[in-house]
């Protein structure tokens, strides 16, 4: 019943105007109406109808024989995107790492020395340091810290290492600028660091970069755990292949 209650009311009109508006949007130098009807599988009236109807809404633009999808299209999807933050569109890929292994998952950028939480899960588990949505934690004792460093430029990391405040949080702290930037480059060279217990004694973290179509590494993902729960092998080991998966399917999310 349920099946044919969903078969009654899917609009099969729709889903083929739908199909068009992806073809086009592969198309961006356009397409003539032959050219569609092939991709499409339509009678070559069928998509003359469906292209003329984009056109007439406003959602696609004819130029002699070629058609192309129009920047309505664009205005649709920032007036969307403006409705929430991009990362509460990647809560839910974030809530599936939290939920494997009953820890926090958290996403932060770079703000001058300091990361700022933009997204967090937390997980079941309670930790002593206090975090959410817009807490600034220095850069250079957390795992998101490390691998945003990583990102900057040689010259802008250089003015990093000699100016930023860095203070001996926990015995296990690195304070050495010299140190510090050996760690940063290995984040870069590993794609991922883990901070053991230099933010906070008992806390360890496993993080990766999440990096834009150009290259640039834009933001963070982490798991922060109680070091009794996972050693940092076992970070590596179990942690890290998803985290990278979420990063792969943030990034194609976000600049894909």
């Amino acid at each position: 019943m349920e099946e044919e209650a969903i078969s009654r009311d899917h609009v099969g009109s729709l889903e083929r105007g739908l199909a068009v508006m992806e073809i086009l949007a592969r198309h961006p130098t356009g397409m003539t109406l032959t050219e569609m009807a092939e991709e499409a599988s339509f009678t070559r009236a069928g998509a003359r109808r469906f292209l003329l109807t984009l056109v007439a809404t406003g959602y696609a633009t004819q130029s002699g024989r070629l058609f192309s999808l129009s920047p309505r299209l664009l205005t649709v999807a920032r007036t969307w995107l403006g409705g929430a933050s991009l990362w509460t569109f990647a809560a839910p890929i974030m809530r599936e790492v939290a939920g494997k292994f009953d820890e926090a998952c958290n996403a932060a950028v770079l703000s001058g020395e300091d990361v700022v939480y933009v997204a967090r899960i937390p997980g079941r588990r309670i930790l002593s340091v206090a975090l959410d949505v817009g807490t600034r934690l220095p850069a250079y004792c957390t795992s998101m810290g490390r691998v945003l460093l990583s990102g900057l430029s040689a010259d802008e990391l250089k003015t990093f290492l000699a100016q930023a405040t860095i203070e001996r949080r926990t015995a296990k702290t690195i304070t050495s600028r010299a140190a510090l930037g050996k760690a940063i480059d290995k984040a870069r060279t590993d794609g991922f660091a883990i901070v053991d217990e230099e933010l906070e004694l008992g806390l360890r973290s496993i993080a990766v970069p999440i990096v834009d179509r150009a290259g640039r590494t834009v933001a963070a993902i982490n798991v922060s755990t109680q070091s009794a729960r996972f050693s940092v092998g076992a970070m590596e080991r179990d942690i890290l292949p998803v985290l990278r998966i979420a990063k792969q399917r943030v990034e194609e999310f976000f600049f894909v």
